[in-house]
């Protein structure tokens, strides 16, 4: 099935008007015409089925004939706190296959050692969208603003609280700890791993130490690996 996204499509939405991006690539590059289906997705749960109308490269419109509220494919709730890779293509990759294993929220953390301060969320978000449609994931994960390491554990909230480092201290097997966890946070540090001060706070809230394996891992790999991990434990 090929999914078309439109962020502001609701239940209530009786016909529809693509922008002039999306339309030029309905109609010039996948030659639809007037009266092709095209199923339709907003992120949020809908899958909406629908008629076009009007087969115009600037403004293709379509009629809706059905809606269906579609179920997460997974159960948990899993958000990842990421410090962004120098290289950021590693940072894409991750993104998308994040998002294609199941993750509903991700929020590129700035720590101390963090070699990359500035992201292009456009870009970003397009990269999320376009694996959500891949994989057929009707609920998109949020993909936030970056924040300063100590304001994300200030801010952010959940049952199971996790932070995978590469200090020699004691630590706990991921794969052991998130059976039928429903509600998880992960940090995941930078190249350089996160400070002693750092990980000293986020103890100080209550995140609990974890190992994700013998081996070192590099950020986008760690990264997958926690989310792998959530996913065959639930």
């Amino acid at each position: 099935m090929q999914l078309f996204f439109a962020s502001d499509i609701n239940e209530k939405t009786t016909q529809y008007v693509f922008d002039k991006t999306e339309s030029k690539h309905i109609v010039r590059v996948l030659r639809k015409r007037a009266g092709d289906i095209l199923f339709i997705i907003n992120g949020k749960g809908l899958l909406i089925e629908s008629e076009i109308t009007i087969a115009n490269d600037k403004n293709c419109t379509v009629v809706v004939k059905s809606i269906e509220k579609k179920d997460k494919t997974y159960s948990y709730k899993l958000h990842i706190g990421i410090a962004p890779t120098k290289n950021i293509d590693r940072f894409e990759w991750f993104l998308e296959k994040a998002t294609e294993i199941g993750i509903d929220e991700i929020t590129p953390i700035l720590s101390e050692h963090s070699e990359r301060k500035i992201l292009k969320m456009d870009r970003l978000h397009k990269i999320v969208e376009s694996a959500a449609k891949q994989s057929l994931q009707y609920h998109f994960p949020k993909l936030n603003e970056a924040v300063t390491f100590n304001k994300f554990i200030q801010n952010a909230s959940a049952k199971n609280l996790y932070i995978a480092h590469c200090e020699p201290t004691e630590k706990k097997y991921l794969k052991n700890l998130t059976q039928n966890n429903k509600d998880i946070i992960i940090l995941i540090g930078p190249e350089g791993d996160f400070s002693s001060d750092e990980i000293h706070q986020a103890l100080e809230k209550n995140y609990v130490p974890i190992s994700l394996g013998e081996s070192r891992l590099r950020t986008e790999t760690a990264g997958i690996i926690a989310v792998a991990t959530v996913a065959i434990n639930n």
